[in-house]
C-alpha cells in the first residue's frame, strides 16, 4: 500500500541533535513552513549508514536552503546516537536529527520495519509543511 499522499501519523520519539537530546513528534514534520525529509536506515554502528549520514550532512545547507529539515531514523535509541555521533567522524557531521526508534513504532508507520530483524528497510520520504507525504523510496 502507497503512503503517497497520506498524513504522518502521530508518534512521538527522542531524537540527538546538536549535542542534546529532543523530543520529535508529527508536529515537526508538518510546522506549516518547512519540508521533511525522513530518511531510515537499518541500525547505528553498520557499515553504510555512516557514509550516508556523511552525504547529508555536507549537503544538509542545501536541504536548508531548500526549507527542508532531516531526520535520520533507526531503530537504535537517541542514547545510541549519541555516542554514535560523538565516535564516528562521518556520522559527528550531522547537525540534523538523529532519531531513536526502538519501540518501532515509526519504522511500522511508515511501512519500512523488518519483523523477523527488529529493524528498519532503507527508506526516504518526503513530507510537505502540512504533513502529508509526497514521495518515497525504499
Amino acid at each position: 500500500m502507497s503512503l503517497i499522499n497520506t498524513q504522518v501519523q502521530p508518534f512521538k520519539a527522542q531524537a540527538f541533535r546538536n549535542g542534546k537530546f529532543e523530543e520529535v513528534t508529527e508536529k515537526n514534520l508538518s510546522d506549516g513552513k518547512n519540508w521533511s525529509v525522513v530518511i531510515f536506515m537499518p541500525a547505528a554502528f553498520t557499515f553504510n549508514c555512516p557514509t550516508e549520514i556523511e552525504d547529508a550532512a555536507e549537503h544538509y545547507p542545501e536541504f536548508q536552503k531548500a526549507g527542508a529539515e532531516v531526520f535520520i531514523v533507526t531503530t537504535d535509541t537517541h542514547f545510541s546516537h549519541k555516542v554514535w555521533h560523538e565516535t564516528s567522524d562521518a556520522v559527528g557531521k550531522a547537525k540534523f536529527f538523529l532519531v531513536g526508534d526502538p519501540t518501532h513504532q515509526l519504522t511500522r508507520a511508515f511501512d519500512v520495519h523488518i519483523d523477523e530483524e527488529g529493524l528498519a528497510l532503507r527508506g526516504t520520504f518526503v513530507i510537505d509543511p502540512s504533513g502529508t507525504i509526497k514521495t518515497m523510496e525504499v
